[in-house]
């Protein structure tokens, strides 16, 4: 015998009137499509109950998959030995495309890893160790999935006084998903590197990434450069230090980049829709 059918149980509104949340409504979607397919109710029911069940216990167990990943790259890192954190970095590739072994495994591990560093937990070189071995398996899937005959293309950079690469690479894992090449400058950019890449390869877009913010006299400095480098081409800050610069940054024509990758998605296409994108 299988579990009881459990149907939507919907709460009330002050005025008794049923309130149903979009999950119920999604439910009973699915289970009328069945039956205008010829499927009994009652069976039509348990096939889509069953299959909620079914994708609540796969996220629970992605979940902790990934979980576990982390914890084993944090391990490594505390026992210093650079080979284990190789083997654990390798196999959280097996967990799924590079986009989401990057912002479920290797982002949430450099977070902690740096929030381990600030505590004085591990070292400088413990933290160099695995920036480098992570950032090193960053550029090989950057590498792999860059898109073929990509029509638009965005170049990559961290603010000039800045040394933390991962974002970039989590950027640009996720434009290859959406057809746009990357081509990634690195740490320490300075206007002047910017301006001559710019010249040469005319980007559609180009990424800027801050963890921390400059001094306000600094800060000055390099986002006239860096708007006066970029001329007509768009530009989009991002990163931790980001919203802190908001001011500054849009009164010289910048960008700030959303919080969620829909919202960066959009603001993509609407600063180079793919009409004028270049090479067309």
């Amino acid at each position: 015998m299988g579990a009881p059918l459990r149907p939507p149980a919907p709460r009330r509104s002050s005025s008794a009137y049923r309130l149903y949340s979009d999950r119920d409504v999604e439910r009973i979607r699915r289970v009328r499509e069945l039956c205008e397919a010829g499927m009994a109710p009652s069976e039509a029911a348990r096939t889509v109950l069953a299959t909620d069940d079914e994708t609540a216990v796969a996220a629970r167990v992605e979940a902790d998959n990934d979980e576990l990943a982390v914890q084993r790259i944090l391990e490594a890192v505390d026992h210093f030995d650079p080979d284990r954190i190789e083997a654990a970095v390798k196999s959280s590739l097996f967990l799924g495309p590079a986009v989401i072994v990057f912002e479920r495994v290797f982002s949430p591990a450099l977070v902690q890893i740096g929030e381990r560093w600030a505590q004085g937990s591990v070292t400088v070189a413990q933290e160099h160790l695995a920036a480098e071995i992570l950032g090193s398996t960053m550029r090989f899937l950057l590498r792999l999935v860059q898109p073929e005959h990509a029509r638009r293309q965005v170049v990559l950079a961290c603010f000039a006084d800045e040394e933390h690469t991962g974002p970039l690479y989590g950027v640009g894992l996720r434009l290859a998903t959406w057809s746009i090449k990357s081509i990634v400058l690195g740490a320490r950019t300075p206007p002047e590197a910017m301006r001559h890449m710019i010249d040469q390869l005319h980007p559609d877009i180009v990424g800027l990434s801050a963890t921390i913010t400059p001094t306000p006299d600094r800060l000055q400095v390099l986002l006239d450069g860096y708007a006066e480098a970029c001329g007509s081409t768009p530009w989009i800050v991002g990163g931790i230090a980001a919203e802190a610069m908001r001011e500054p940054i849009l009164a010289r024509g910048g960008h700030i980049a959303p919080s969620t990758k829909d919202q960066l998605h959009e603001l993509i296409q609407h600063l180079c829709p793919l009409e004028s994108a270049t090479g067309d």
